[in-house]
């Protein structure tokens, strides 16, 4: 991102605590474009200053990442010297309209530091949440791979996480240790991922008599398919409800449930069909697009024109093609490269991360099945619609986005923040795609945190606004220790208007009240 990006997420004007008379730009005024490429001038113009008088800290906050898609700092201040804003006065002094965004934002206050636990260290004796692996059948021959560590107690909260594409439980191994001291946590496995690959063949091969049989090493590409794999696609759809599945029979009861890049969309598509099995959803640079393919049910006529849809047995030209993209994408390096675009941090140990995949990879049904994850149709709701009936049902949602990511990029969950205006959102900086397992300390923090604010009914603050009054959006650097080093990361928080506005409204009402007594 660049360092305009930077100034104008991070600029903020402080009142003083005499409370004098400020402005602010609420959060329904913040821009969210429709295409990248904007210009900076334009946000300045639909800026919308609404009065408070006398009442409240102020806080201007600005628009960050959707700006800075297409152009740099350098080349905006040799063209725009300044963005002009309306005067404010506070402890920073007058800001008028001959002030740019780069003064602004020297002068600001420093960011505030909080010290954060890290992870349980074996070495200085720290207790870890015991992991457990085990497979559960959901119908013949599908079978789900899990893990779980943590307490089944009555009243203790029960964390569900769903993976990316590619990645399997073992990539919530730093949650299933840490969390796991608190919380019951499971990850699982997606049917035609990880070690929730078939056990068998879901195809066979009819050979005539004149014919020289031969043992194929890769399955999923016979004549015929086995009955159990009649109806087999491996898509969203069969995710949504393997995860149904799995809540109620095994964990069997709500679950807070957390998501990663496809895992994210999958958590939210299960919570818009299955509100009442979900206490909150956690998206993590949540992917918002599925299937390359239309939808048979929202599409019928032109899902024609696509007649594989990952079926099984998958056609003969589907192999040719898939087996020249397979043979790149299961090479070493083509898995270290792209490991390397998605984790800000290459200091990050991804070595087991690393080895996991390399290993999946070698599996029979590993060709197959991706082949039917990239042929399958789009998913019954698209991911607008999920966040819409979960808007509807009232479902907490909690957006966690590294800010470094070049696949999600900070602009899709700002997106989403526009959808669910009531949604913390927490910005992380530096991170990248996998923001769980690049920076677990900080994820884990603030998963907590929004835990505790959710089943105390509000009583314990969100994380990161412990200590602030009036405030919608914050930024704090969280530091913990790892491997001896201390570490820093940034985190935006951003709120709702009506949070702000509730604030307001609770302060007049107060004030009034006071006036009233003192009148009588």
């Amino acid at each position: 991102m660049s360092g305009l990006e930077t100034k104008l997420g991070g600029m903020e004007i402080i009142s003083s605590h005499s409370l004098p008379s400020c402005r602010f730009v609420t959060s329904r005024q913040q821009i969210h474009e429709k295409s990248v490429g904007s210009h900076p001038s334009n946000f300045s113009r639909r800026r919308k200053f609404e009065s408070v008088c006398g009442l409240v800290r102020s806080d201007v906050w600005a628009l960050h990442n959707t700006l800075s898609a297409s152009f740099h700092l350098s080349s905006y201040k040799s063209s725009h010297k300044s963005i002009p804003v309306r005067a404010v006065k506070g402890v920073e002094g007058v800001i008028d309209a001959e002030d740019s965004l780069e003064n602004v934002t020297r002068r600001r206050e420093s960011i505030p530091k909080v010290l954060i636990p890290g992870l349980p260290d074996d070495s200085k004796g720290d207790i870890n949440a015991r992991i457990s692996s085990a497979q559960q059948e959901w119908k013949p021959k599908f079978n789900i791979h899990f893990e779980r560590s943590g307490p089944r107690k009555v009243g203790t909260p029960q964390v569900l996480f769903l993976p990316g594409f590619g990645v399997g439980s073992f990539h919530y191994e730093k949650q299933l240790k840490d969390l796991g001291r608190d919380y019951g946590v499971w990850a699982m496995d997606f049917l035609g991922q990880g070690m929730s690959l078939p056990s068998e063949d879901p195809t066979y091969r009819q050979w005539n008599d004149d014919e020289l049989q031969v043992d194929d090493h890769l399955w999923g590409f016979g004549d015929k398919t086995e009955p159990w794999a009649a109806d087999l696609v491996y898509s969203i759809d069969l995710w949504q409800e393997q995860v149904q599945y799995f809540i109620e029979e095994v964990i069997k009861e709500p679950v807070y449930i957390v998501g990663n890049s496809l895992g994210g969309y999958v958590a939210l598509y299960f919570a818009a069909c299955n509100p009442h099995l979900v206490k909150g959803v956690t998206l993590l640079n949540a992917t918002p697009f599925w299937g390359f393919f239309p939808n048979p049910v929202r599409n019928p006529q032109l899902s024609q024109m696509f007649p594989s849809v990952g079926t099984f047995p998958l056609p003969p030209r589907v192999r040719k093609i898939m087996e020249i993209v397979w043979e790149k994408i299961k090479d070493p390096r083509t898995i270290n490269e792209i490991l390397k675009q998605v984790y800000a941090d290459h200091s990050t140990n991804v070595d087991k991360v690393f080895s996991r995949i390399l290993e999946v990879t070698e599996h029979p049904a590993a060709l197959a099945s991706f082949a039917s994850i990239m042929l399958a149709p789009q998913g019954n709701l698209s991911f607008g619609e999920a966040l819409s009936r979960c808007k509807t049902s009232e479902v907490p949602i909690c957006l966690m986005y590294g800010k470094e990511d070049p696949w999600v990029r900070p602009v899709w969950g700002l997106q989403v923040k526009s959808q669910l205006p009531e949604a913390p959102y927490y910005q992380i900086s530096p991170a990248g795609h996998c923001p769980h397992d690049e920076v677990p300390e900080v994820v884990n923090y603030l998963l907590r945190g929004w835990i505790k604010n959710l089943e105390s009914q509000g009583f314990v603050a969100l994380p990161l606004l412990d200590d602030e009054s009036g405030r919608f959006d914050v930024a704090k650097d969280l530091e913990y220790m790892r491997d001896g080093t201390k570490k820093s990361v940034r985190v935006q928080f951003y709120g709702s208007e009506s949070s702000i506005w509730s604030r307001f409204t609770s302060f007049f009402n107060t004030h009034l009240q006071d006036l009233t007594i003192k009148f009588r």
